[in-house]
């Protein structure tokens, strides 16, 4: 699925460049309304510093999402939720090391470390997110047999987890994507919220990736593909 290279490059540097503070600051800035929501992604223990799948710096992430969230009336969370022994799990395939890859009748899998596993500490979000608006929290990969790693779609590509249309009868039009990881959950959530019809930011100082084997860099540009838009948290107004 991630499989481009192709990153763009910068539009209109030259024309910014020649803008006063003020005007470039205006327009730049993205103010969220009532038509915008921000999707945190799997802000969990298991992915923060001593947890069993750790994204390195991943717990930066926090206070750049807090700040970010309070200019949002619309919040939705996503927590990956495994069973024990999950089929993406590298301890139930013998022989077999985290970071390998398996073949499913849904497609290639990465096998990880045992994580997130249901009711464990691991699984549990961020003690230090502080995010009292948020209306929604979403569980993903409680299949046994199949993982998830996007908000809207199981990774068999059919099963939806009603994000979109709850986001849709809510009158959502844009979504803005961050949290853990980059190139996995991150990316996943953004390409099937584009194709769910979504206008699509994905906030990259408030992510950070696993880079598996060249994994970010193929993120990034099969999302520019896609349409969409890769900005930073200072690129969004602050909440009045």
């Amino acid at each position: 699925m991630l499989n481009r290279r192709q990153i763009l490059a910068a539009l209109g540097t030259t024309a910014l460049a020649g803008l006063a503070p003020s005007a470039l600051f205006a327009a730049a800035t993205i103010k969220p309304d009532d038509t915008s929501a921000l999707l945190v992604i799997d802000v969990q223990n298991c992915f923060l510093p001593g947890g069993s799948l750790a994204v390195k710096e991943g717990e930066q992430v926090v206070p750049v999402i807090n700040k970010m969230a309070k200019a949002f009336s619309n919040v939705v969370m996503t927590q990956d939720w495994h069973t024990p022994g999950h089929v993406s799990f590298a301890s139930v395939h013998s022989g077999k090391k985290p970071f390998e890859t398996i073949d499913l009748p849904y497609g290639k899998q990465v096998l990880w470390p045992d994580h997130c596993v249901q009711g464990t500490d691991g699984a549990s979000l961020s003690k230090d997110l502080s995010i009292p608006q948020a209306e929604l929290i979403i569980r993903k990969g409680f299949h046994k047999d199949v993982d998830s790693y996007s908000a809207f779609l199981e990774a068999d590509g059919k099963t939806s987890t009603g994000l979109a249309g709850y986001l849709k009868g809510r009158k959502i039009k844009r979504v803005f994507v961050a949290g853990l990881a980059t190139d996995f959950c991150v990316a996943w959530t953004a390409l099937d919220a584009r194709k769910a019809g979504f206008e699509v930011y994905v906030v990259e100082d408030a992510c950070r990736g696993i880079d598996n084997q060249g994994s970010l860099a193929k993120a990034w540009a099969d999302m520019a593909k896609a349409g969409v838009k890769r900005i930073q948290s200072a690129d969004i107004a602050a909440s009045a």
